[in-house]
């Protein structure tokens, strides 16, 4: 059994308490030993024991500025942000992106390789294996210095096992133990969940860390789209929330979609849907690139229908808009690169949709972690389950249990 909720540490019984400390710390900012036993009224002897099993964790550390009290200088305590790392995945339809974070969220080393999801998850797992040794030894850690790994892939995930389900464009994934795969090479806990999940969580740390309520819209090979709402990422029942891309639209004409479904967003918007609709009237238009490139190039015909796909998720977007009524909408994927035409008929749907009061105050907005949005939330959910509480004290329990006889 490979269910990743068997890595959510303790249950709360027999913790080490060390944790509740470390949550302090996680803000970064250096605090004295009475400083911490007054916000967390106790004694200092007690939380001396705390910080010593986080020091001897390597997770926290003296820093080298000292408060004057009249007498000695008094030591301060601080996570040690660089002591640890965690691995972020970002799987495409076409491409890998890793990156070895420290638990700050700094990328230390990072590598992008071209390679087909359709190949299989055995040769791209394989290939995420040898990406990732060469980036730790090249940022000098080993496999003891990692403490998890982050996945996103191009389809809906079974958040609680890690599994892909039916993912639609990704052949042989199904029900495939991805966690399973990378905790065998690398022998820590493993998350997986959809790409654009991760991605709103990596966009919204890095440029919306104060917004309770945003989407984050995806649109590449495939669309989709990662909800936050009230604070929180919203997976729904069974992992699928967000899948606007089989959401069909009126313009679609009968256009099948690879779901089997007929005129789906995916299959009228995307960056190949596009691509089909300019190789009819003769332009050399083979994928999402392909258009990028003709809209940069200044085709009228491109930048027509690029506008036009604009307009079709917007009115996807506007049922959206009127049911979580989000603050913010990052727009963010392949198509974002043809500029600021796909945003144009992007707002110009949903302005022309949606009441005025569910859009009086919304932004709608190009990704400003561009292509790199997806490998930053597969860190960042590697550094939340890494740092939470029932994590810390699994870690601190370990350094005290008895050796097996």
């Amino acid at each position: 059994m490979n269910d990743i909720s068997r890595f959510d540490g303790l249950d709360g019984s027999g913790g080490s308490g060390a944790s509740e400390l470390f949550q302090i710390l996680r803000d970064g900012h250096p605090r004295t030993r009475t400083e911490l036993a007054e916000r967390m009224g106790l004694s200092r002897s007690t939380v001396t024991l705390r910080i010593e099993a986080l020091m001897e964790l390597g997770l926290v550390g003296y820093v080298d500025e000292a408060v004057p009290t009249g007498g000695r200088p008094s030591s301060r305590i601080a996570l040690q942000a660089g002591s640890k790392v965690v691995l972020g995945v970002d799987i495409g339809a076409s491409h890998l992106r890793l990156a070895v974070t420290d638990l700050a969220g700094h990328r230390l080393r990072e590598s992008t390789r071209t390679i087909a999801v359709a190949q299989g998850p055995e040769v791209v797992l394989q290939a995420v294996v040898e990406l990732a040794t060469g980036l730790l030894g090249e940022s000098e850690r080993t496999t003891g210095d990692l403490l998890a790994i982050g996945v996103g892939v191009p389809g809906p995930v079974e958040h609680r096992t890690g599994r892909p389900i039916n993912p639609p464009i990704m052949p042989g994934w199904n029900g495939f133990d991805v966690p399973g795969f990378l905790q065998d090479h690398f022998h820590v806990p493993v998350l997986v969940d959809n790409d654009v999940n991760i991605m709103a969580l990596g966009e919204r740390n890095v440029a919306w860390p104060q917004v309770d309520d945003l989407m984050f819209v995806k649109v590449a090979t495939g669309i989709g789209a990662g909800i936050v709402a009230s604070g929180r990422l919203q997976r729904g029942a069974d992992g699928v929330a967000g899948d606007i891309g089989h959401i069909r639209v009126h313009r679609g004409g009968g256009v099948p979609c690879h779901c089997g479904n007929l005129d789906c967003l995916e299959a009228v918007a995307s960056g190949p849907a596009v691509a089909a609709q300019l190789r009819a009237q003769g332009l050399d238009a083979h994928t999402g690139e392909d258009v990028v490139r003709l809209v940069q190039a200044g085709h009228t015909e491109a930048v027509h229908a690029v506008r036009q796909a604009g307009r079709d998720v917007g009115e996807v977007l506007s049922a959206c808009i009127s049911l979580i009524n989000p603050s913010v909408i990052v727009i963010g994927g392949s198509m974002t690169l043809t500029g600021e035409h796909f945003i144009a008929g992007i707002r110009e749907a949903v302005y022309s949709r949606t009441v005025p009061l569910a859009t009086q105050h919304l932004q709608i907005v190009q990704s400003g972690s561009g292509l790199d949005a997806g490998v930053l939330g597969a860190s960042m959910l590697a550094i939340h389950h890494a740092m939470s509480p029932q994590r810390i004290d699994a870690m601190v329990n370990g350094l005290t249990a008895p050796a097996a006889g």
